[in-house]
């Protein structure tokens, strides 16, 4: 009777846990998946910083898809064109395929969406918070405001942005804070300058339409950091090349280090910044008397700076559905 009475308990017990577990409007748990969002580069060897950056949120990220994303129409154009060129295929065979591939967030982020991916946590790669960013965070948050009748039809049950390196504005994450860590990392920079006997002077891209006023702070920063003569530029925005050079004269210092305050070290760093032409960085320092010295290396190579993404990425991860 006991082992009669046992069978019977253990039948129930069964059929009880088989809806659970295999019916049919049961979708398991949301599936996760990241997209970089990265202003992008149509230099194949500038692509390292942004596949330094996917390899380090992957290591953090096991198990969870990662998407790259370009924000640029000009530099997405570009890859497309590519896509029908053999020969250029085959002369940079390392270029990986989702590279060549490459999509708008708002494609990349559909296309996850369409493979059953709803939990979907979009990192900026951009430097600061400027008109890139504000347009991705635009976009997320017109995708976040899409209501259906029934809400289990949703898209989305969370879409997030993570902020760009130097922070963005708002209490929850101070940007004086991610200033504060960011400046650290160019040690090594401070380094190589005190070894050439060398003020450091970065080239930012900076916008037009956002006040580039963080570059001038971060430039502060970085001074008090290592009480050492470093200066920013911009090529949009402030400061310009005039009011760098300005204050790099009032330092003393009669040689260069000039690197990328940027991502990637794509056009602007191999042509604007270290180019042969008479408006480059290097040829206008070079006519005012010093003696430069380039090195054309991305921000996104440098592992603490790629850390940053990692780190503000989690952060974005740990908060609500709306975008910020």
């Amino acid at each position: 009777m006991t082992l009669f009475r046992n069978s019977i308990f253990f039948l129930l017990a069964l059929l009880l846990a088989v809806p659970a577990q295999a019916g049919h409007h049961d979708e398991g748990p949301v599936k996760k998946a990241i997209v970089l969002a990265a202003f992008g580069t149509s230099y194949p060897d500038a692509v390292k910083s942004i596949l330094n950056i996917r390899t380090k949120v992957e290591a953090a990220n096991p198990g969870v898809p990662v998407r790259l994303a370009f924000t640029s129409n000009i530099i997405r154009r570009i890859w497309q064109k590519r896509q029908d060129d053999a020969a250029w295929q085959k002369a940079h065979a390392d270029i990986p395929r989702e590279v060549l591939y490459v999509k708008h967030p708002l494609a990349t982020i559909a296309d996850l969406q369409n493979d059953g991916y709803r939990d979907i946590t979009v990192q900026s790669l951009h430097v600061f918070a400027g008109e890139e960013f504000n347009d991705l965070v635009a976009l997320v948050n017109g995708l976040q405001s899409i209501r259906t009748l029934k809400a289990k039809n949703l898209p989305f049950a969370r879409l997030a942005v993570g902020r760009p390196a130097l922070g963005m504005p708002g209490t929850e994450h101070p940007y004086t804070e991610d200033m504060a860590r960011a400046a650290k990392i160019f040690k090594v920079d401070v380094d190589q300058a005190r070894k050439l006997g060398a003020a450091l002077v970065y080239m930012g891209h900076g916008n037009d339409f956002f006040s580039t006023g963080i570059y001038a702070e971060f430039q502060k920063i970085l001074q008090a950091e290592y009480g050492y003569p470093i200066f920013i530029g911009c090529v949009e925005g402030y400061p310009a090349f005039d009011d760098m050079a300005a204050r790099l004269k009032e330092s003393g210092k009669k040689k260069v280090l000039l690197k990328p305050f940027m991502i990637v070290a794509g056009d602007h760093a191999s042509n604007d910044m270290a180019g042969d032409e008479d408006d480059s960085w290097k040829v206008m320092l070079t006519k005012q008397g010093y003696a430069v010295t380039t090195d054309l290396r991305g921000l996104g190579m440098l592992d603490g700076w790629a850390d940053i993404y990692v780190d503000h990425l989690r952060d974005a991860m740990a908060q609500g559905p709306e975008a910020k």
